[in-house]
């Protein structure tokens, strides 16, 4: 769990930063989705995963993301689109306070895989231990 800061290339007519699989994250990138259009005091996420790993980037707005390895908790505000998030497998992560027009994009290490996803917290913790 830790914040990269990603390239920012500065520019009079608009900045431009980008992600390279393997390079700026530990991974390669099988999967990216998006998540925008969130109703306020809706939060997104509640659950961990056996094997994915995930990058998340507020490319507009702001959000949180909450993070727990099953021995502690750390909330994460992302508002930079040349900051990420990068969350290891088997780290449960909410993310919650989600600001009008925020967008946020997440890519991940796998496919989507339903039998990755670990839904209990109860559950989470046994297998975190």
């Amino acid at each position: 769990m830790k914040i990269i800061q990603l390239p920012k290339i500065l520019d009079r007519r608009g900045n431009l930063s980008f992600i390279e699989s393997e390079n700026h994250i530990p991974f390669k990138i099988e999967r990216c989705h998006w998540i925008y259009d969130v109703p306020g005091g809706e939060k997104r996420g509640g659950h961990a995963y056996k094997t994915n790993q995930e990058f998340i980037v507020a490319l507009s707005g702001s959000f949180d993301v909450a993070l727990n390895d099953g021995r502690e908790e750390k909330v994460f505000h992302l508002n930079r689109s040349y900051y990420g998030l990068y969350v290891p497998a088997m780290v449960w992560r909410q993310m919650e306070n989600f600001s009008t027009n925020s967008l946020a994009l997440v890519a991940a290490s796998t496919g989507f895989d339903r039998e990755d996803y670990i839904y209990d917290y109860e559950d989470f913790k046994r297998l975190a231990r």
